[in-house]
């Protein structure tokens, strides 16, 4: 039996035919390699859009352009954001994902949540604001009256009348505050707000002890937080003056 085996191994008949199912084994391979590579999608990836800042609706049709699924994880409020838009997305936008891969979003929500108000009577403006941004509440109207206590909260009001601790309201709420002048009606110079935008002329009235009066926008104006202060009412000037708490008109461009 091995006599004849020895000759067989070195006979062309076994070279030819190993060669063969060598030859088979390799090409077998090669598409089993393709085929579960086409399958897998192997080295295939698509990079996550940012959807962040788009509405709901258009961004459920953008996903699924993309061959993307989407599902809502989570929704907070922040203010400035359209209610129903996206503010967070994992993974990251630009990040390698596969096709049909889950992304997952947090959306702005529709209502504001309720907040409580705090008490700010007999605290200066300063704690007053600080206290009020603790709580999502923003500084609205600042009106003096006549008192000793210079600067501090005699009365919080919201919408026009009192409003007493406890109440709860919108969050992003614009409470006004209502203050001592320390000596009676000061009269205070008219600051120059020319040039400066609505946010910047905002803080200068507030460090006079003034308030904004109307904001005119000309016509074309697309960012306001942008436009800046190109006329104003009352004038500034060497003998200007306001009582504390008169408001002031503004014109932006």
């Amino acid at each position: 039996m091995l006599k004849n085996l020895f000759p067989f191994l070195r006979s062309k008949t076994f070279r030819y035919s190993l060669m063969g199912a060598l030859a088979l084994f390799v090409i077998l391979f090669l598409f089993l390699q393709q085929w579960l590579g086409g399958f897998t999608h192997h080295g295939e990836s698509i990079t996550v859009p940012d959807i962040r800042g788009m509405k709901l609706d258009r961004m459920e049709s953008f996903l699924h352009e993309n061959s993307l699924e989407f599902e809502v994880v989570d929704s907070l409020f922040e203010l400035g954001k359209k209610p129903g838009t996206v503010l967070d997305q994992d993974p990251a936008p630009k990040s390698k994902v596969k096709e049909g891969r889950t992304i997952y979003i947090t959306i702005n929500a529709s209502q504001p949540p309720k907040v409580k108000v705090p008490n700010l009577i007999d605290v200066s403006f300063r704690q007053a604001e600080a206290m009020l941004e603790s709580y999502g509440l923003k500084v609205g109207q600042l009106i003096y009256k006549p008192d000793l206590a210079k600067n501090a909260v005699l009365e919080q009001r919201y919408r026009g009348a009192i409003i007493t601790p406890g109440r709860e309201i919108n969050k992003g709420s614009a409470i006004d505050l209502v203050l001592g002048d320390g000596m009676g009606n000061t009269e205070v110079p008219v600051p120059d707000l020319t040039g400066l935008t609505s946010a910047e002329a905002t803080f200068a009235l507030k460090g006079s002890s003034l308030n904004v009066g109307t904001l005119h926008y000309d016509p074309g104006v697309k960012d306001t937080l942008k436009a800046t202060v190109y006329r104003q009412v009352p004038t500034p000037g060497e003998n200007a003056t306001l009582s504390q708490g008169e408001a002031v008109d503004m014109y932006l461009r």
